[in-house]
């Protein structure tokens, strides 16, 4: 074959950054679950660590990272992906290798409380860029008509990373006790972030193992620098931006749902509907996992979707079909008595939220092109801000109503979340200002 013949066939290159975001999401989410694993086996208990004092353990993580959410758009932006991304992994992996040493010091379980909110907070700190860096690296390396499956794809590997943190952290426990897990998993985030900075790069045009039918392919054209001089001003900036406010309220309506079972979905298996403790466990397997695959799905339905009808069409109808799906499928959950039929309409449930989760990734970076980070980084403050919201007010609803009401809740405000897409433009530009390109 020909060097005119090979070069005409496009490289892959776009595709192995879509796989190490993946593992980028996966180790990710799977460092950031697995304290909870110790947390309920080995940390609390008489002698030890109360509820309360392992709640502020995890909530730190989640306050820190939320608040931190802007300034990291800001910085992405500045730095690039590439940079962000393996800052972010080195070190939150550091810190989750030093949660792992304090459990080498043999210190008392009560005397680890102030150490680990210290590293807790720090580590949320310092994974702040993983879904926008991911998002933003993915808006610079993908074509538009492929970029909602690589984000649901990416996505979906965060969920993977949730779904088998409890089964996984909890072998690597039984192998070489808690604090030797901690390292293992640490050390296994600061290995890919090493790697991914000296084979990704900030987009196309960067990489040398990329050809130039593989530019073409992903619109080299495209005067969108991969880093800019974006100032602090700029955050401001995004709550101007209507078409990305609105996508950002109703990402946070997606988010509530999604929080409400994550941080409710085992104690309603186990305690409300007293499931043993096993099948509890599988249950709650099952339903994740049928969200991620939901995400990676529901990204090329999408791709799909905007193809045949226009991008603004086709995010509509796989919002509408997605948080509308939640939201019944929801209702019929808690609808049912039997555990079977509740696995099943729970799984339908978040599969169709994660149907929708790669279109808000996509149309966030084309709603701000030259501040991708930032917009991202705006998306996923108030997707927290207001997911925070669920684990507070869910059992509080169901002491006062029950958890019927409570779940009806969160269903309604998915539902109408879903229908403020009628008023989101995806294809909404705001005219402004070229800015400069940072220099390498």
């Amino acid at each position: 074959m020909t060097s005119t013949q090979t070069d005409s066939q496009p490289t892959n290159v776009r595709w192995m950054i879509v796989a190490m975001l993946m593992g980028f999401t996966f180790l990710g989410h799977f460092n950031r679950v697995s304290i909870s694993v110790p947390g309920s086996e080995k940390f609390i208990g008489e002698g030890k660590l109360t509820e309360e004092q392992m709640g502020l353990v995890y909530s730190t993580f989640l306050m820190v990272y939320t608040l931190g959410m802007l300034p990291g758009g800001w910085l992405i932006d500045r730095l690039g992906p590439q940079r962000a991304l393996a800052g972010m992994g080195i070190g939150m992996g550091s810190c989750v290798i030093l949660t792992g040493v304090l459990g080498l010091m043999r210190m008392p379980l009560v005397a680890m409380l102030m150490p680990l909110i210290v590293i807790r907070g720090l580590a949320g700190a310092l994974s702040v860029p993983l879904h926008p860096a991911a998002a933003r690296s993915v808006s610079l390396w993908m074509p538009l008509k492929g970029r909602s499956t690589a984000n649901g794809l990416v996505t979906a590997g965060a969920l993977m990373g949730i779904a088998f943190c409890y089964p996984g952290f909890g072998w690597l426990m039984d192998q070489f006790d808690w604090p030797g897990a901690f390292m293992i998993c640490g050390a296994a985030l600061v290995v890919l972030a090493v790697v991914w900075y000296f084979v990704a790069a900030d987009d196309v045009s960067g990489h040398s193992w990329a050809n130039d039918s593989e530019r073409t392919v992903v619109h080299l054209g495209n005067p969108v620098p991969p880093r800019s001089t974006a100032s602090w001003r700029d955050i401001g900036r995004m709550f101007s931006n209507v078409p990305l406010v609105l996508l950002t309220t109703s990402y946070a309506a997606l988010s509530y749902f999604q929080y409400l079972f994550f941080y409710w979905l085992g104690y309603y298996f186990n305690d409300v509907l007293k499931l043993p403790t096993a099948e509890s466990r599988q249950a709650t397997f099952t339903v994740l996992i049928a969200m991620a695959v939901g995400m990676a799905c529901g990204g090329w339905c999408s791709d799909w979707l905007c193809r045949r009808f226009g991008s603004r069409v086709g995010c509509r109808i796989i919002a509408l079909i997605g948080m509308g799906g939640s939201a019944l499928f929801g209702r019929l959950g808690v609808f049912f008595t039997d555990p079977a039929h509740i696995v099943i309409c729970f799984s339908l449930a978040m599969g169709s939220l994660g149907l929708c989760e790669g279109i808000f990734w996509t149309t966030a970076s084309r709603l701000e092109k030259r501040r991708g980070g930032l917009a991202g980084a705006f998306l996923n403050t108030g997707g927290n801000a207001v997911g925070m919201l669920a684990p507070i007010f869910t059992p509080e609803l169901a002491r006062l109503y029950g958890w019927v009401v409570a779940i009806e809740v969160a269903c309604v405000v998915c539902g109408l979340g879903g229908l403020l897409w009628f008023a989101i433009d995806s294809d909404a530009e705001r005219s402004e200002p070229a800015l400069e390109p940072m220099s390498a």
